[in-house]
């Protein structure tokens, strides 16, 4: 037999709120957030722009070379890049991100829960007004 709350109209039974409470700690808990070396590859990349995640091709690199231009460099970590590339497309883009994107940011590792964070959390930055402290 299920209590009633006669103190509260709208409460649920107290086996439906044992079970919605496990329900949204399991959730909670599979909404996992980033590394604190993943946040960073997140906020490097606000500074990146599309052109960045094109390949250079022989012509870009001997003119780089000869004028002294460098050419962007991918992170050395397969799952850092897979991670960078998202984030730029998320800062330059927001939620209009490329399916094969998406794709490659999976097959790295990641999940789309966590996708999800790194699109609201750029969503955020990109709508605030930019803060100013007393040096500028």
């Amino acid at each position: 037999m299920a209590y009633m709350d006669t103190s509260d109209v709208f409460a649920l039974p107290a086996e439906e709120k044992s079970a919605r409470s496990s329900a949204v700690s399991f959730a909670d808990g599979a909404r996992s957030t980033f590394s604190a070396l993943e946040w960073s590859v997140i906020a490097l990349a606000r500074r990146d722009s599309l052109n960045s995640l094109k390949t250079p091709g022989r012509l870009a690199r001997a003119m780089g070379s000869v004028f002294g231009r460098g050419t962007q460099s991918r992170l050395a970590d397969p799952k850092l890049e897979a991670l960078r590339r998202l984030a730029i497309h998320a800062w330059r883009r927001g939620f209009a991100l490329p399916v094969s994107e998406l794709e490659e940011f999976v097959a790295a590792g990641f999940t789309m829960d966590k996708a999800e964070v790194l699109l609201a959390s750029v969503a955020g930055d990109r709508i605030a007004p930019p803060v100013r402290g007393f040096a500028s």
